[in-house]
């Protein structure tokens, strides 16, 4: 359970899913544009292709870069991004990349650790502290998730909200 099952599981589709979920990682080759309403309004939550743990030829996966750079960086009304690491294998080779890409485009970016409910209880802050030290970021930019039973969600909703809904004091 991954990218299309945490959408589904923010968007409070587990019955029916509006991400087409599959066994095998990599899926999504193409942008996916998901129109949410919310109380505070409404906005596009944006579906990217995965390429870090994505069990694709490495051709398939070069082939994002021209389709991923230019939306991070050219986007006016990208508010930030959410990078999906799955913590039971801590940050690639190509997730610690995507950080120095994002730190280049300065788009506010939050680091959602997956797969939390496929780690024992006692295993999750060791692998939490790590990805956190791998990926060189503070423990408030990493959010530990679960698409499974949904640990994690109200948080992950919470940082959305402010970065599409800033107030005035995030300003």
């Amino acid at each position: 359970m991954g990218k299309s099952s945490l959408i589904n599981r923010l968007l409070g589709r587990t019955r029916t899913a509006i991400a087409r979920v599959s066994a095998e990682p990599g899926k999504t080759q193409e942008i996916n544009f998901y129109q949410v309403q919310t109380d505070l309004g409404e906005f596009f939550l944006v579906d990217l292709p995965g390429y870090g743990y994505a069990r694709v030829p490495k051709s398939v996966r070069e082939k994002f870069a021209p389709l991923i750079a230019p939306f991070l960086a050219e986007s006016p009304d990208l508010a930030g991004v959410v990078q999906l690491i799955d913590l039971r294998h801590g940050p690639t080779e190509d997730d610690l990349q995507s950080v120095d890409t994002l730190a280049t485009v300065g788009r506010p970016t939050l680091f959602v650790l997956t797969k939390l409910d496929k780690l024992k209880r006692s295993q999750q802050p060791e692998a939490i502290r790590k990805a956190v030290a791998q990926l060189g970021i503070t423990p408030d930019q990493a959010l530990p998730f679960s698409s499974l039973n949904g640990e994690g969600r109200e948080e992950l909703l919470e940082s959305i909200a402010a970065l599409v809904f800033p107030t005035e004091s995030d300003r």
